[in-house]
């Protein structure tokens, strides 16, 4: 067959040469691949050695590096609150059970020789600040000591002694919360949840592919692919965090865009296949079209996820490099597996992919027919698109308008977590007796000429510092603690406020930029900066905000120039991106009506703390930008078939959205149940994720799929399948014309071998299911 069109000139014939080696070579694909995922595994657990550290942004970050650069740990800060059960009582030092609990933590910390440090109580001399406000709680504080092989055995004896006394004086609270015992929170709670995301999720979208597909082997095949790409993904990020740093929320992310595109990608080509094979074509053949179209489509889905993903690098802010380097992978490893496990799999199934049919269900499911809903509201909205575009346009504007009050802020730990887990427990009711106790600012002090730290004109302004905030304001408040780390002094200050929100930050300006030059800032020789919880959240917010539209001009730039290429248009791509702003708006707006502003937070199951993650808006633009791609580039590529094939571009949309609809709908299903997944999880940052990635999802399959882009094209007519001259230098068009839909579907022989003898002698089923 002569090469015509787009696909045969460029992305889609080589999409087309990979899939038919993959058909003659079954054995070898599939081997290939379970090899290829079985070596990342290996080598990632088999992986040993220190992983790398992220650079924190601002003053936060070179608080780290000089203190990473010391020989010996950080002692770890911790600190036990004492106070009544029943939140009554009288005066802390009147109260003897209070001071009973006090004097036998007191005497159980000093049968642990070496594990503690700096230990501080409510009754030493000078230490009225341990004592809260009211009079009613105190608070013990101590390090734990090193050296670095010994702090973790340490901290364990200390957690230990704590809990006898607690046992001991039933009567009042004796809780701990600190450095180590809140990070250990957050820690088992992330492996909770994904360990939950993992045991849900996917049993959930088996059930959905089995009412999807409406046969056990075909259902299967999505789900397999997915865990192996996830797995496979896992393994290798664990070797390359060597080099790159990843956290929690890496993991977190590939299992979720990891699950929702491998499931999609399998859904756009085994659909694409079956509906060749209901209209009577065979199993080679309908492969040859799957690859040509479908996988096409998978190809420049998954380049625009990464493409879109990337543009998080130019925030300069090392979180996001493993975030980045893991969905670049997973999606990366999907679409491999599309083009090459998939059409394999799918040869050396051929019919039987339907086998293990559902009853009532199957065989409905395995024949493969248009959405007569769909149809019937896209021809609608072709004849009247001005009306029924406005209309949804309309409706995602309202949406959007809670958007335009969203105030971005981290969420503290004590806002995080719920109040179940025992240390957040104790975290927040610390937090309100010792504002800003659990989590303090740390100042870092070191001598310019590398000398040691605690000289005494550096501990004078250290007491002068303790006594500015003691008659202070109110916003630097609390024990002021000092430890020294080799060649550092580490001096920690608690902050008015919950750590992330506006009396922090303001308390957080005061320490930086008033009562630290005033004290410290006033001995020569001597450099300090300020990190913490609080200053990183700040600094953080800081570089992202200044990075923001950087960021999205980037990816929108790309986004164009690969869909100007891919469809050889300039009112599509304009259409596409201005469509996902639009529906992403509208979820920007649920997001912040749902969390900022604390809508539907009992049945979610969180507690509102005025704001929204502050890195999650700029991410799920980045990640949605790229994922809902995946619809418009599928549903654009079926309407310019019909085009192509001598259709009106009027009968193409209504046509195209009729033949997609089953696999976006099915494809929408799944995402957005994976992604409702992460509601049900327990940190805040999880259920906003969730929630908003699962509207964004639900949006753009619904009123954008079904409304705003079907009125786009009717709208433009022929003017959206056409380039301007002045950019008829942009490649990807060659030869595209129209043409008969036989030549179109027509599989050559010398890329599929001698399965293209399948076809012989088969009568052609009913074309009416032919989405072309």
């Amino acid at each position: 067959m002569a090469e015509s069109g787009t696909h045969r000139k460029g992305q889609g014939a080589i999409v087309e040469r990979i899939a038919g080696w993959s058909v003659r070579h079954r054995a070898l694909a599939v081997g290939g691949w379970l090899a290829l995922v079985a070596v990342a595994v290996l080598a990632g657990s088999l992986m040993t050695g220190p992983a790398a550290h992220t650079d924190d942004p601002g003053e936060s970050g070179v608080v780290k590096r000089v203190v990473n650069a010391q020989r010996n740990y950080e002692p770890i800060l911790e600190n036990v609150l004492i106070q009544p059960l029943d939140g009554g009582g009288g005066k802390f030092l009147d109260d003897p059970a209070l001071v009973a609990a006090a004097d036998d933590l007191v005497a159980e910390l000093a049968k642990t020789p070496g594990a503690v440090t700096g230990l501080r109580s409510p009754k030493d001399p000078g230490t009225e600040r341990q004592v809260s406000a009211d009079g009613r709680s105190g608070l013990v504080t101590f390090f734990v000591a090193g050296p670095n092989d010994r702090m973790d055995a340490h901290f364990d004896t200390v957690a230990e002694a704590v809990r006898t006394v607690a046992d001991r004086h039933r009567d009042v609270r004796v809780a701990q919360a600190g450095d180590v015992s809140l990070s250990r929170a957050v820690d088992d709670a992330v492996k909770e949840d994904l360990a939950s995301a993992e045991t849900t999720s996917l049993p959930l979208t088996l059930i959905i592919l089995l009412v999807v597909f409406g046969a056990l082997v075909a259902a299967s095949i999505p789900l397999l692919l997915a865990a192996t790409t996830v797995a496979g993904t896992f393994g290798l990020v664990a070797v390359l965090e060597q080099w790159v740093a990843v956290n929690s929320a890496v993991t977190s992310m590939i299992l979720l865009v990891g699950v929702a595109v491998s499931v999609d990608y399998s859904l756009f080509y085994l659909r694409r296949e079956r509906e060749e094979r209901a209209a009577g074509r065979g199993v080679a053949e309908s492969l040859h079209i799957a690859s040509r179209t479908s996988g096409h489509v998978v190809a420049v889905s998954g380049l625009t996820v990464i493409v879109c993903v990337s543009g998080l690098l130019l925030t300069g802010l090392d979180v996001f490099r493993g975030l980045t380097l893991g969905t670049a992978l997973v999606v990366g490893l999907a679409m491999l597996a599309s083009v090459t496990v998939l059409p394999a799999l799918l040869a050396a199934l051929g019919h039987r992919v339907d086998k293990g049919r559902l009853p009532w269900l199957g065989k409905r499911r395995t024949t493969v027919v248009e959405s007569r809903g769909w149809q019937r509201l896209a021809a609608a909205v072709v004849r009247r698109p001005k009306a029924w575009g406005g209309a949804a346009a309309l409706v995602l504007l309202v949406m959007a308008v809670p958007m335009t009050d969203m105030r971005l802020q981290d969420a503290a730990v004590v806002n995080s977590l719920p109040r179940s887990a025992p240390t957040v427990d104790t975290a927040v009711r610390m937090q309100e007796a010792f504002p800003g106790a659990p989590t303090p600012a740390r100042v870092a002090v070191w001598k310019e000429d590398g000398g040691r730290p605690d000289t005494p004109e550096v501990l004078s302004a250290v007491d002068r510092l303790r006594e500015r905030i003691a008659a202070g304001d109110g916003r630097l408040s609390g024990p002021v603690s000092t430890v020294r780390v080799d060649d550092v002094l580490m001096v920690r200050v608690p902050l008015a406020g919950t750590g992330t929100d506006e009396a922090s930050v303001d308390a957080l300006e005061a320490l930086r930029e008033v009562a630290l030059p005033a004290t410290l800032g006033t001995v020569d020789g001597v450099g300090y900066a300020v990190g913490g919880r609080t200053a990183f959240a700040h600094d953080f917010e800081e570089q992202l905000g200044g990075r923001t539209a950087l960021v999205i001009g980037f990816v929108l730039v790309l986004a164009f120039g690969l869909l100007l290429v891919v469809f050889r248009s300039l009112a599509v791509p304009l259409v596409s991106i201005a469509l996902n702003l639009l529906s992403m708006g509208a979820a920007y707006g649920v997001l912040t009506w749902v969390f900022q502003g604390g809508a539907l937070s009992s049945p979610l199951g969180f507690t509102p703390y005025g704001g929204v993650a502050a890195w999650l808006p700029l991410f799920m633009f980045v990640i949605l930008f790229g994922l809902s791609m995946d619809y418009h580039i599928f549903i654009l590529s079926r309407i310019r078939e019909r085009r192509l094939a001598g259709a009106s571009t009027r009968d193409a949309v209504v046509g195209g959205i009729a033949a997609s609809a089953g696999v976006v709908t099915s494809a929408a299903v799944i995402m957005t149940a994976v992604f409702t997944v992460f509601i049900t999880l327990s940190a805040i940052e999880n259920k906003m994720m969730g929630v908003g990635m699962a509207v964004a999802i639900l949006i753009d399959a619904t009123l954008v799929r079904g409304v705003l882009l079907p009125a786009a094209v009717a709208l433009l007519g022929e003017r959206a399948w056409t380039l301007p001259g002045w950019l008829g230098w942009v490649p990807g068009g060659g030869g595209e014309r129209r043409r008969p839909v036989a030549a179109a579907a027509a599989a050559p022989a010398d890329a599929y071998g001698t399965l293209a003898t399948e076809t012989a002698g088969r009568a052609p089923a009913d074309r009416s299911a032919d989405p072309r």
